[in-house]
């Protein structure tokens, strides 16, 4: 889509300054840019990056000079250039009307403007709400619901049941609603504890592809509004994940485990069962959280297991010396 520079600093809440009838029509790296598509700059070590683009119009923080250049100034430039991103891309559609080849049962509640690419199945009693897009091999489980205006690419799965709200989207592959991991030993064998719950998925969610997010055993697994989530992330059972966190690839989250809002956890974390991340914490990548530890609100952990960052950090300086302590042991017992 073309904007003006004003409109975009109106739309984006940016301070204009230049040529706000300037048309722009895309973004792009600074050395990428054309003079119509838009760039940033996050910092002063950048703006000769920026000076030297050809694009005419930038996205900067105050106190950054770019002769020349039309710039809309904002304190959080890099949120403001993924708002008017937002704008100027136009996202490429998953499905294009319902492909003759989609099996759609009889019950199924279809919006207004859904499309259903080639291969889909779409279970009985199952809602799908106005502007949705379901990308070709997807399966949609009897009696789920799926908002306005979602995004679902293909081969994602729904188990029946599955409740999904407005504006969310689904990455191919994505697996929502399976069993979760649950049994009871008897002593010579395990028996299946029952996983009767559903998976709730808030407004404005987005779910990396590969992902797997398990039912409820006896409660539902939620996750509520904003919240990010990578690929080859998995969601146990029960998992309640607050608004707005985010979580970065190859995390596991166990069964029973509560996370508050605006948590960040890194890559490749481990959350074992009945844990609790509260808000504003932070897991740094590769943490192992144990059974039942509770992170406290705004901490930030790291190690496994997981400590206080600074904690960890003197810990693992010791931690590197150990080849050089060793020695000077050696020699002290040498000497004895």
């Amino acid at each position: 889509m073309k904007w003006t520079a004003g409109e975009l600093a109106k739309a984006i809440e940016a301070r204009l300054e230049g040529d706000g009838k300037l048309e722009i029509a895309g973004v792009a790296a600074p050395e990428r840019a054309g003079a119509k598509q838009l760039i940033y700059v996050e910092a002063a070590k950048h703006a000769e990056r920026a000076a030297a683009s050809a694009a005419s119009c930038v996205v900067a923080p105050e106190g950054i000079a770019l002769p020349g250049k039309t710039v809309l100034r904002s304190g959080k430039s890099k949120v403001a250039f993924a708002r008017a991103a937002a704008l100027l891309l136009e996202r490429a559609p998953i499905a294009m009307g319902i492909h003759p080849t989609a099996l759609v049962a009889p019950l199924a509640r279809i919006g207004a403007n859904v499309s259903i690419g080639a291969y889909v199945v779409i279970g009985e009693d199952a809602h799908v709400g106005d502007g949705t897009q379901i990308g070709a091999h997807s399966v949609i489980g009897a009696g789920c619901w799926i908002g306005e205006n979602c995004r679902i690419h293909p081969r994602v799965t729904f188990y029946a049941g599955v409740r999904v709200g407005n504006r969310v989207e689904i990455h191919a592959g994505a697996v929502l609603g399976a069993d979760g991991f649950g049994f009871a030993f008897d002593g010579e064998r395990y028996w299946k504890f029952p996983q009767a719950g559903l998976v709730e998925i808030a407004d404005d969610v987005e779910i990396g592809a590969n992902t797997t997010i398990d039912r409820g055993s006896l409660d539902d697994t939620r996750i509520a509004e904003g919240v990010k989530l990578d690929n080859l992330v998995h969601v146990g059972h029960n998992v309640q994940i607050g608004a707005h966190t985010v979580i970065a690839a190859q995390t596991g989250i166990s069964g029973s485990s509560k996370l508050g809002h605006h948590v960040v956890v890194g890559g490749q974390v481990g959350i074992a069962d009945h844990c609790t991340l509260e808000d504003g914490s932070i897991a740094g990548a590769q943490a192992g959280i144990p059974t039942g530890k509770i992170i406290r609100k705004g901490q930030t952990v790291w190690g496994t297991p997981a400590r206080p960052l600074e904690q960890f950090k003197e810990s693992y300086f010791w931690f590197a010396r150990l080849p050089e302590l060793a020695t000077r042991v050696k020699k002290l017992e040498e000497k004895n």
